[in-house]
C-alpha cells in the first residue's frame, strides 16, 4: 500500500529526477489536508456501525425489493453479506482517505471485484448506489464542520463508483 508521498517519489525515483514544482505542490496539499483527513478518519472508525446501518437503511428504503424474495438481499445470509460488503467499501475507503491515496483500492478491492460480481450474480447499481450513501452519510454527518473539504471524503468513494462503472459487470 502506497500513501501519496511513496506514490510521488516513486514515480521520480524511477525516472532519477528530483522533485518539481508539480510534486512540491502535490506534497504540500498533502500534508495541508493532513488534519483533516485524520479527522474524517477518525469519525470513520469511531462511528462505522452507525454509518454502515444508516447507509444500508436508506438503501433499502430506496430499493425495498432487495428485500424481497427474489432480492439479492433476501435471506439473513444475504443481507449479511450485503451489510459485510458495505463495511468493507467503508474500511478500505477510510484506508485511502487517510492515505491521500486511492491505489490501495485499486489494489485490494477493485481488482478482481467484477470476477467476484460475475460470479454471483451481484447486481452492480445496487452496490454503487450503497457506497455513494456511504459518502453521503459521512458528508451529512460532518456537515457543520466547514474546514472539511468534502472533496476529502467524496475521493475514495468516488474512486469506487467510477471505477465499478466503467467495468462491465
Amino acid at each position: 500500500m502506497q500513501d501519496a508521498i511513496t506514490s510521488i517519489l516513486n514515480k521520480y525515483d524511477l525516472t532519477g529526477k528530483y522533485l518539481d514544482t508539480p510534486a512540491i505542490k502535490e506534497l504540500t496539499n498533502y500534508f495541508e489536508t493532513a488534519i483533516n483527513r485524520i479527522k474524517v478518519t477518525k469519525f470513520i472508525n469511531s462511528e462505522a456501525t452507525k454509518i454502515i446501518r444508516e447507509a444500508a437503511a436508506r438503501l433499502y428504503e430506496e430499493q425495498p425489493e432487495l428485500l424481497r424474495p427474489g432480492g439479492n438481499s433476501y435471506t439473513t445470509r444475504r443481507y449479511a453479506a450485503c451489510l459485510r460488503d458495505i463495511e468493507y467499501y467503508l474500511r478500505y475507503s477510510s484506508y485511502a482517505l487517510i492515505a491521500g491515496n486511492t491505489n490501495i483500492l485499486n489494489e485490494r478491492v477493485l481488482d478482481g471485484l467484477k470476477d467476484t460480481y460475475n460470479s454471483l450474480n451481484v447486481p452492480l447499481s445496487p452496490t454503487l448506489r450503497s457506497i455513494k450513501l456511504l459518502e453521503e452519510v459521512i458528508q451529512d454527518e460532518l456537515k457543520q464542520e466547514n474546514y472539511i473539504d468534502k472533496d476529502i471524503i467524496s475521493e475514495p468513494f468516488e474512486h469506487i463508483i467510477k471505477s465499478l462503472s466503467e467495468q462491465d459487470i
